[in-house]
């Protein structure tokens, strides 16, 4: 199974999937010289900077963005702390499977704005006892693909944003390997064709304590 790795900044959960020696075929990045290039250079995966403002608009660099993984012959597509919605001319350029992983418990703290930090403060002024990570199908509607997988890590008291996120994490990372793993195993068995949806809903649900 080739991915391809969309990613925006330090690159910890591209880190993880490089460990866990799966095949990455290509890094895209939406910014130039962010850690998670570096990552991907160190492990010796082809990199491409691809901004909007190298092209006549978004619509026309998301297309650029789905051309490129359908070159590389990748089979399933990973958003890994990628900060941009991907738009329809993406989908029609990159026919297969694009996952996406959040750091909460979707559909809570999700949507608009709610990427790094800004997800555990979320989390912290609504007040809930626990957050955790979800693995979902990505779709036109930001946060909004059917979940496939999610992981639960408590909220302690005397949490901020920073030391919630750190417990997050290492959760994301697991989650990731284990996400993708099974979908390996399912198409090993022949299953090339996209999951039932949800199947790996219970599979995928952990508590860290």
């Amino acid at each position: 199974m080739r991915l391809g790795v969309l990613v925006s900044g330090r690159g910890s959960n591209l880190e993880a999937v490089l460990r866990a020696d799966f095949d990455v075929a290509l890094v895209i990045s939406n910014r130039p010289g962010v850690r998670a290039l570096d990552v991907a250079a160190a492990h010796g995966v082809p990199t491409v900077v691809l901004r909007v403002s190298d092209f006549a608009d978004a619509l026309v660099r998301d297309a650029a963005i789905g051309d490129a993984l359908s070159f590389a012959g990748v089979d399933l597509a990973l958003l890994a702390g990628y900060d941009r919605l991907l738009r329809p001319s993406y989908f029609s350029a990159f026919g297969g499977r694009t996952i996406n992983i959040h750091p909460s418990l979707l559909p809570a703290h999700g949507g608009a704005g709610m990427v790094g930090l800004a997800v555990h403060r979320s989390v912290l002024d609504a007040g809930d006892v626990e957050t955790g990570v979800t693995i979902h199908e990505v779709s036109a509607d930001l946060d909004g693909g059917q979940i496939m997988a999610q992981s639960h890590v408590p909220v302690r008291p005397g949490d901020v944003a920073e030391t919630l996120a750190a417990r997050v994490l290492p959760a994301e990372h697991r989650l990731l390997v284990a996400t993708l793993s099974s979908i390996a195993r399912e198409r090993a068995r022949g299953h090339s064709a996209p999951m039932h949806r949800g199947s790996l809903t219970r599979e995928g649900v952990r508590r860290e304590e």
